[in-house]
C-alpha cells in the first residue's frame, strides 16, 4: 500500500511561495559541484528533492544527479517541470525515486555528494538521516547541508514565532526545525566543514505572503484541516492587530548558505 504524504496534494503550488531569485539555484548547483572536490562528473543524490526547486538546475545542466522524496506528488511536479520547460535541447529526464531519506534503497559507498536542503522542519529521527548520508558516501565524498538564512528579528521570524505560540495555546506541539542537530551530529566525524555563501539578496516581504506559503509547509500540512485554519486565523488576526495589515511590505536581506562536510575513511558513523 502506498502511503500519501501530506505534500501530495500541495505539490504543484508549493514551490511558488517559495521561488528563489533569478541564478540563485544556479549560484547553489555551483557551490554544490565545486563541493565534489574536482571529480569528474560527480555523482550526486538530493535528499528531499521535492519538486526540484534546487534540483533542476542540475538537470538542465545534465549533471549525474539523482533526486529522492516521499511524495509521489513533489516528483511528479519536478518531472513535468525539468522535461517540459521552453529549453532547446530539452534535458533528459530527471533520475528520480520515491525514498525515505532515513532508509534509502542504495549500496554503500556510491555517491560524491548527499545533499540535504532545507528538508528539516518537523522531521524525526535525524540521526537515522545522518547515518543514511554517511552510509551512501563514497569516502572521498562531502555532505553538504542548505538552508535560506533570513534575518533574526524580521517579518518572517516574529511570524514564526507567533505561529509557534499559537499552536502551542491550541495544544499542538510546535515541533521545530532539526537543521542545528543535523549539523552538530555531522560535524562531530568530520575531517573538515566549510561554510559557503551561494547567494545573497534582498525580499520584499508580506504577512499574507507568509500564511500562503505556511499552508503548505512541513508542520502545518500534517495537521487537521480545522485545526490548520483556525492557526492559521489567528496569526492573520495577529498580524493585522500588530503590523496594520497583512500586506504591509518589509524588505529583508536573504542569503544561501551551504555547510560543506567532509570525513576520514576511518570516521565512525
Amino acid at each position: 500500500m502506498v502511503v500519501m504524504s501530506a505534500f501530495d496534494a500541495a505539490a504543484p503550488s508549493f514551490d511558488r511561495h517559495r521561488t528563489l531569485p533569478d541564478g540563485v539555484a544556479k549560484a547553489i548547483r555551483n557551490a554544490v559541484i565545486a563541493a565534489a572536490g574536482g571529480v569528474p562528473r560527480p555523482l550526486l543524490l538530493d535528499i528531499g528533492a521535492g519538486a526540484g526547486r534546487i534540483g533542476r538546475p542540475f538537470v538542465a545542466a545534465g549533471d549525474n544527479y539523482v533526486g529522492v522524496d516521499l511524495s509521489f506528488g513533489m516528483l511528479r511536479v519536478f518531472l513535468h517541470r525539468a522535461t517540459c520547460g521552453g529549453a532547446a535541447p530539452r534535458p533528459a529526464p530527471p533520475r528520480l525515486a520515491r525514498a525515505d531519506g532515513r532508509y534509502l534503497p542504495f549500496p554503500d559507498a556510491i555517491f560524491d555528494v548527499v545533499m540535504m536542503v532545507q528538508i528539516f522542519g518537523g522531521m524525526s529521527n535525524f540521526r537515522l538521516l545522518v547515518s543514511e548520508a554517511r552510509r551512501v558516501l563514497r569516502p572521498s565524498g562531502a555532505v553538504v547541508l542548505g538552508q535560506t538564512l533570513a534575518p533574526e528579528h524580521g517579518i518572517d521570524a516574529r511570524l514564526k514565532q507567533r505561529l509557534a505560540l499559537i499552536l502551542s495555546e491550541i495544544g499542538i506541539d510546535p515541533g521545530h526545525n532539526s537543521h542545528d542537530e543535523v549539523e552538530q551530529a555531522l560535524n562531530s566525524g568530520a575531517r573538515s566543514t566549510e561554510s559557503v555563501l551561494a547567494a545573497s539578496w534582498r525580499a520584499d516581504r508580506t504577512a499574507r505572503q507568509f500564511l500562503e506559503r505556511h499552508r503548505t509547509g512541513a508542520r502545518i500540512s500534517a495537521l487537521p484541516e480545522p485545526v490548520k485554519k483556525e492557526a492559521l486565523r489567528r496569526l492573520a488576526v495577529w498580524a493585522i492587530a500588530t503590523l496594520g495589515s497583512l500586506d504591509a511590505v518589509f524588505s529583508e536581506p536573504y542569503a544561501f548558505a551551504l555547510q560543506v562536510f567532509k570525513f576520514d575513511p576511518v570516521a565512525p558513523l
